[in-house]
């Protein structure tokens, strides 16, 4: 199956002024400067896969949206401390390129799946002409969006936030309590709190219908990649529950993303020009999906008996960094 190309601008470099900052994550490092040093990360990962995005790699792409993700969850991660006035529209435009990334990744995911089963089928051959039509057409749109004034604005814009907006220099009694708040006590809070939400939702994993499933896999994404950035601060000891715990959300977070591409797959099958009702059905599996919801809530089963987060697991208090 063919790819399609297109020529690509250098992909935008912010032109904000940015302050040094130490290389890795610290339990008393200040939480203003611990965002600083995670969105930077994700937002610079973004950006170095524009170039083979705009190319049509279907890995970069997946590498950009994990990257998008990434930087969705640190934000989220470090509310309220960054809930200002102008994030609410840096918000709305990361979402805005998230959907555009989308559509194209979820084609790629499907037409794998369609690949995977074909066995060289006739008439499977002459469906996948309609599904690379319908990914032709999409990544011309992703790429007209990647190399468009406004996804450089986006850039700016969000740099721009990352390092100097408004909730960097509130001077409430709340606001710098909330910057100052070692990086430990913080994650420690957050992640105890975002654990007892998946679980208490996960506990009904097989009565959620495919719109309440996809809430839950995005709360199992978000602490998924809140533990992955936050691996710096594990000491030694606790790496190996900080293992378990990743390893229990990846299998629930593949099984579920599994039950929603096949959702996502019938519906983009459904909005392909001239491939008839049978394209759909092979993203109808009763057994496939009793299966991967077995897998899931067994997953959430483990990770029910680990013990919640504690400071402990995160190293030792200590003050905030200079």
């Amino acid at each position: 199956m063919s790819r399609p190309t297109k020529s690509s601008t250098a992909p935008t470099k912010p032109t904000t002024r940015r302050n040094v900052l130490p290389g890795r994550l610290s339990p008393g490092m200040a939480c203003d400067t611990a965002f600083r040093i995670i969105a930077r990360r994700h937002l610079d990962a973004v950006l170095a896969q524009h170039d083979g995005t705009c190319l049509g790699d279907p890995e970069a792409l997946h590498q950009i949206r994990i990257a998008l993700t990434h930087l969705r969850t640190a934000i989220r991660f470090f509310s309220p401390m960054v809930d200002d006035g102008l994030r609410p529209n840096v918000w709305a435009e990361l979402k805005w390129l998230n959907s555009q990334l989308g559509m194209v990744r979820d084609l790629d995911v499907a037409i794998d799946r369609v690949i995977a089963e074909s066995g060289g089928e006739l008439d499977v051959i002459a469906e996948l002409q309609h599904w690379d039509e319908k990914r032709a057409e999409s990544h011309r749109l992703l790429a007209r969006a990647l190399q468009s004034a406004r996804f450089r604005r986006l850039v700016e814009q969000t740099s721009t936030w990352i390092e100097s907006g408004p909730w960097s220099t509130r001077r409430s009694k709340e606001a710098v309590r909330l910057r100052r708040c070692p990086l430990a006590d913080h994650a420690t809070a957050r992640l105890t709190e975002w654990e007892e939400t998946l679980l208490r939702k996960a506990r009904k994993l097989r009565k959620l219908d495919v719109e309440r499933r996809h809430k839950l896999r995005l709360l199992n994404k978000r602490m998924t990649y809140s533990v992955e950035s936050l691996a710096d601060l594990f000491a030694d000891e606790s790496l190996t529950k900080q293992k378990s715990i990743l390893k229990q959300l990846k299998k629930a977070q593949k099984s579920l993303g599994q039950l929603n591409d096949d959702a996502r797959g019938q519906a983009l099958a459904a909005s392909l020009n001239g491939a008839g009702p049978e394209a759909g059905i092979r993203f109808l599996d009763r057994k496939r999906e009793k299966k991967l919801l077995r897998s899931a809530s067994k997953a959430y089963r483990k990770l029910d008996k680990a013990k919640p987060f504690r400071s402990s697991d995160l190293a030792p208090n200590s003050t905030p960094d200079d």
